[in-house]
């Protein structure tokens, strides 16, 4: 006998409820008062600035950060109606000067008329171009509008830094799963702006399911829970299946040229870096799943190789190259499975970033000592009169030198004995470490030496050259070099 599946009912409308209004399901489930907001209890809770705006504090710009269907929209129109501020929607994609020039003289008439402030919400503020940004700035400082705009890209990159002084930044999260389900429980009982008036019968785990499914957007959830009502009708069951089929596939969280772009590589970077085989392959499936180009991310991995890897394990650069080359050579899909390979063999090699530090070193020593003449026994002497001059002179080939090393410097005298390369003691440069102890101690005990002592060396840089996405220091720069 099959087993019931445990079913969650919700109750049918009472009698004389208002009509339900028009529109998507997501607008009209819209918050309407700020203890029907769900998931940003850091803006909202007592005593947070945003709250304060919200209730009595001073009003002024701001701008909400935050990803599609967190509530931005609904927190600028709640600031406006708790305010009694006019709302005035702006569309960084459609509008532009003109617009803004509308909406200021309204704005100023508005506060002449009546006192009554305009809070000009600008979504998508990031698709503006400078110029437009610097629209705004007079008649923020003057307050003749207070500007809120709202951006799903980094506000760093995308907003004007005078704007950015005068509308603070609030981070607006994605919303969690529990949120989200109480989100879609609350539009499932609502008989008059809801789908209380269906007789929904929901099966267990559904609303779960939906919820993980709208990774933090709240408008996809409801619009996922909308579908599924129109396909099962009043009164029926949304099933697990019909779940699935209304939320369809899920949409990677990612922009190949935005925020998110730098902060996956620098996750991937970061995973290789620290030895971590199943955050690199996730990493690396969450970029190519959103549509990133797979060279760009084998010419990544061969800079991980020669950076974090280096002499630790000099194999690393010919498999990352050998990477790039398969997939050049089979593309996808075949060829990701190259680059898969590549990401896990780095990511458990030993890691050396000692040549990455010493190349550092001597880039700032060419350029403190650009003029330092090379010594005369490194010089070659091709005609009479330079070998006269001295150009080569008391050079000792060092293959007939016992061990094979002469005692014998190769910097310029400027730099002395300087010390840039230190090898450490992983994988093979453990191995290159001991050869140049030795050869440092053959070159000591020999009698013209000069300056050689293995048993002192400086101490390395802290930082290498600058790098970008995931570099040495932990920076994730905006661009690539």
């Amino acid at each position: 006998m099959t087993q019931e599946p445990d079913l969650f009912t919700h109750p049918s409308p009472e009698e004389g409820t208002d009509p339900q209004p028009s529109g998507p399901l997501a607008a009209r489930m819209r918050p309407r008062t700020l203890e029907e907001v769900r998931g940003q209890e850091h803006l909202l809770a007592p005593g947070m600035p945003l709250r304060a705006m919200l209730e009595d504090g001073a009003l002024s710009s701001l701008i909400l950060w935050g990803p599609p269907g967190s509530g931005k929209t609904t927190l600028a129109r709640l600031l406006a109606q708790r305010r009694d501020a006019a709302f005035v929607p702006f569309s960084g994609v459609t509008d532009g000067v003109a617009r803004i020039r509308e909406v200021v003289v309204e704005a100023r008439t508005r506060l002449q008329a009546t006192e009554r402030r305009t809070i000009l919400f600008c979504d998508e503020i990031h698709r503006l171009h400078k110029g437009q940004q610097d629209a705004f700035l007079p008649h923020v400082e003057d307050g003749t509008v207070v500007l809120v705009g709202a951006t799903t890209e980094n506000p760093s990159f995308e907003v004007n830094r005078p704007l950015l002084s005068r509308a603070p930044v609030f981070v607006v999260n994605p919303l969690t799963v529990e949120a989200v389900e109480e989100i879609l429980t609350e539009a499932l009982r609502d008989a008059g702006r809801g789908l209380g008036d269906r007789g929904l019968t929901v099966e267990d785990g559904v609303l779960t399911l939906l919820a993980e499914h709208a990774d933090g957007d709240a408008r996809r959830a409801l619009n996922a829970l909308e579908a599924a009502a129109e396909m099962v009708g009043v009164g029926g069951v949304v099933t697990a299946e019909a779940a699935r089929a209304a939320a369809r596939h899920r949409t990677p969280a990612y922009d190949k040229a935005g925020e998110e772009h730098f902060n996956l590589i620098s996750a991937l970077h970061k995973s290789v870096r620290g030895g971590d085989p199943d955050g690199a392959l996730y990493w690396l499936a969450r970029m190519m799943e959103g549509g990133e180009d797979p060279r760009y991310l084998a010419r990544r991995m061969i800079r991980m190789a020669v950076e974090d890897i280096g002499m630790a394990d000099p194999q690393a650069l010919r498999v990352a190259v050998s990477g790039w080359e398969a997939y050049h050579f089979l593309g996808s899909p075949e060829g990701d499975l190259a680059l898969a390979q590549v990401a896990v063999y780095l990511a458990t090699a030993p890691k050396s970033n000692r040549v990455y530090r010493a190349w550092g070193q001597v880039r700032e020593w060419a350029r403190d000592t650009p003029a330092a003449p090379v010594p005369l026994h490194l010089r070659n002497a091709p005609t009479e009169l330079m070998a006269e001059l001295g150009y080569g002179e008391d050079y000792r080939y060092d293959p007939d030198e016992e061990g094979g090393v002469a005692a014998q410097s190769y910097l310029p005298s400027d730099l002395g004995d300087g010390r840039a390369y230190l090898p450490g003691e992983s994988g093979y440069e453990g191995e290159v470490a001991r050869r140049l102890k030795e050869w440092s101690e053959l070159r000591r005990t020999r009698p013209g030496s000069g300056p050689w002592d293995a048993a002192t060396e400086p101490e390395p840089p802290v930082e290498g050259p600058e790098g970008d996405e995931g570099g040495a220091g932990g920076a994730t720069t905006r661009r690539e070099g």
